[in-house]
C-alpha cells in the first residue's frame, strides 16, 4: 500500500515520470474542454439547444475533477495542508458548485445558482499548477513584492494630491463634485484610460491634466521594469519535483531534499 501511494504521488504530484506527464497532459484537456463549455454554455441559443448535452458533460467533468481531488487528499502525507494551500482551495471550487446545484432548488434559488455555475470558470486557475512559465511569472511579482507595494502607495499618494488640488481648482461646476470623485478622475487620466466623464475647463485645470498624462507613460512603466528585472535575473534550473510532505515545489534538478522542509525527496 505504501509503495502504492508513493507511486501515485509521483504519478499526481509530479511530470518527471512519463505516467506523470501523460496525467498533467490529460487533466490540461480536460480543464480547458471544461472552461470551453462554460463559455458555450452562457450563449442562449447554445443552451436552449444543447442544454442535456452540457449538463451530461458537465457531470462526467465534475466527476473526473473529484476522483482526481480525493486522490490527492488520499495519496499526500498531510491532507489538510493540501485542502487549505492555494491548489487545494482551487481544486474544491474546481467541484463545488456543480453539487452545490443539486441542494439549492426553486426559483429563489436561480441567482445563487447561476452564480455557483459561473465559479466554475476559475477551473482555468488549475492552469497555473502544469505551467513553468506561470511559475517563474509568480516567482518574479513575489521577489518584487517589497518595490511594487511601495511603488502603488506612493502611486495612491500622487492621485490624492493630484485630485485634491482639482477639486479646489475646478470645483463643483465642473463636475468634480467632491474630492473623492476627483481622485477618481486623477486614477483615470493617470492610468491614460480616459474615460471623458469629468474633464476640466479652467486653463488651470488643464495644465495640471497635462501633466499627469505625461507622468501617467513612466508610472505605467515602473511595475513592467522591476518585474522584468526580477524574470531576468539567472536562476538555477527547477523541475517539478513536489515534496510529498509540505508540497513545496520549484526545487533545483539535483535536489535530494526539500529546500523548505527537509524532507527526502521522491527519487
Amino acid at each position: 500500500m505504501a509503495k502504492l501511494k508513493e507511486k501515485l504521488n509521483e504519478i499526481v504530484f509530479e511530470a518527471d515520470t512519463r505516467a506523470g506527464k501523460y496525467f498533467d497532459v490529460a487533466l490540461l484537456m480536460i480543464i480547458l474542454l471544461s472552461v470551453l463549455l462554460v463559455l458555450l454554455e452562457s450563449v442562449p441559443s447554445l443552451r436552449n439547444e444543447y442544454h442535456e448535452q452540457f449538463l451530461v458533460s458537465e457531470w462526467v467533468i465534475t466527476g473526473i475533477f473529484t476522483i482526481e481531488y480525493i486522490l490527492r487528499i488520499l495519496i499526500v502525507r498531510k491532507p489538510w495542508k493540501y485542502i487549505f494551500s492555494f491548489f487545494g482551495i482551487i481544486d474544491f471550487l474546481a467541484v463545488i458548485p456543480t453539487f452545490v446545484g443539486l441542494v439549492l432548488v426553486g426559483y429563489q434559488s436561480i441567482l445563487v445558482i447561476r452564480i455557483l455555475r459561473l465559479l466554475r470558470v476559475f477551473r482555468i486557475l488549475k492552469l497555473t499548477r502544469y505551467s513553468s512559465a506561470g511559475r517563474m511569472l509568480s516567482r518574479a511579482l513575489w521577489a518584487s513584492r517589497e518595490k511594487i507595494s511601495v511603488f502603488l502607495f506612493s502611486v495612491v499618494l500622487l492621485v490624492t494630491i493630484v485630485g485634491t488640488l482639482m477639486y479646489l481648482i475646478e470645483g463643483e461646476q465642473s463636475g468634480f463634485t467632491s474630492i473623492p470623485q476627483s481622485i477618481y478622475w486623477a486614477i483615470v487620466t493617470l492610468t491614460t484610460v480616459g474615460y471623458g466623464d469629468i474633464s476640466p475647463i479652467t486653463p488651470l485645470g488643464q495644465f495640471l491634466a497635462s501633466m499627469v498624462m505625461i507622468m501617467g507613460y513612466a508610472i505605467i512603466a515602473v511595475p513592467t521594469g522591476i518585474v522584468t528585472a526580477e524574470m531576468i535575473k539567472p536562476s538555477e534550473k527547477q523541475n517539478t519535483q513536489v515534496c510529498p510532505n509540505c508540497l513545496h515545489g520549484d526545487h533545483a534538478n539535483d535536489a535530494l531534499y526539500c529546500k523548505k522542509c527537509g524532507s527526502v525527496l521522491n527519487p
